[in-house]
Formats: structure tokens, sequence, C-alpha cells
């Protein structure tokens, strides 16, 4: 895997991760095992009228690899094209995606998947303060990069023209 592709700290991992959230209109994104292309070191989100490329990470990169071999492992036969499955989706698609469960799961903290979100994204701005590898790494807009940019390191951003 080419080096120039990976995150600039080694267990920086938000490339799944951080795709199993609500957008604004509270849909979540579709996984499907065919968006996860590990010889192009990418996952493809969709979303009604948007596609995001997520360039993996290596940490991610090896978990989704990791992944992929496990679901192999249990569940050879499935038919489920979603790239996230349990042991009921596997067997009956009919069962709700696997990404309810993360929402149920951080319900009763007050968190929300958005929250851990921007969380994820402003921690990863104040270690690397490079616009360009927020937007490759979270599939962000350069505005919305430059704004992380600016919210952590106000002081590197004053001079610039607004």
């Amino acid at each position: 895997m080419p080096s120039n592709s990976r995150g600039r700290r080694g267990h920086t991992s938000p490339g799944i991760r951080s795709q199993r959230h609500h957008d604004q209109a509270g849909r979540q994104p579709v996984l499907l095992l065919t968006d996860l292309d590990l010889s192009r070191e990418r996952l493809i989100v969709r979303r009604p009228g948007k596609r995001r490329i997520i360039y993996l990470d290596e940490l991610t990169y090896r978990c989704a690899s990791a992944w992929l071999r496990e679901r192999h492992r249990r569940w050879p036969v499935t038919t489920n094209p979603h790239l996230l499955i349990n042991r009921w989706t596997a067997v009956d698609t009919t069962h709700s995606p696997i990404g309810t469960t993360f929402t149920a799961i951080f319900r009763p903290t007050g968190f929300t998947m958005p929250m851990l979100r921007q969380d994820r994204i402003r921690d990863e701005a104040f270690e690397v303060d490079d616009p360009l590898h927020l937007m490759r790494l979270f599939g962000i807009s350069s505005h919305t990069a430059m704004r992380y940019i600016t919210a952590v390191h106000p002081e590197r951003t004053a001079k610039l023209p607004r």
C-alpha cells in the first residue's frame, strides 16, 4: 500500500467509523460491500444525490481488511450486499440495517453520531493543521475543512483574507 495515501498518525481510524452517522435529514448512508475498494484504499459512501469517496488510513485499511476476512469466515454464502452485517442480517435481509444499532448504543449517553464525528474531525484538525488532509480523510469540503482549522488554530489563520 502506498504510504502517501495514509493519515499522518498511524492510530487515526475515522474512515469507516466516521461515516456511520446520520446526515442532516436523518438518513443513514448505505454502505455496500462493493463500496469498499481495498485495492484503491477507499470507501464510497452514497446518499441520495451524493457520492463521497473516503480514503482509508492505515489502521482503517487493516480493520476493513480483517472485517472482510471475518465476514467471509462467518457467513461465506450470505447474499446480503451490505458491508456491515451481523448474525441476523447475514441470513435475513429484512432486518434493520446494522447502522441503526450504533444509534441505539449511543442514545443513552446523549451523544449522537454527528457529534462524535465532529469531535473526531476537530481532534484531527488539532493534531494536523492541514485542510487537504481533513478533506481527504473525512470527505469534507474545503470550506468545512478551513472552518475546523480556523476553530482549533485561530492564531495560524488570523492573517488569512476572509
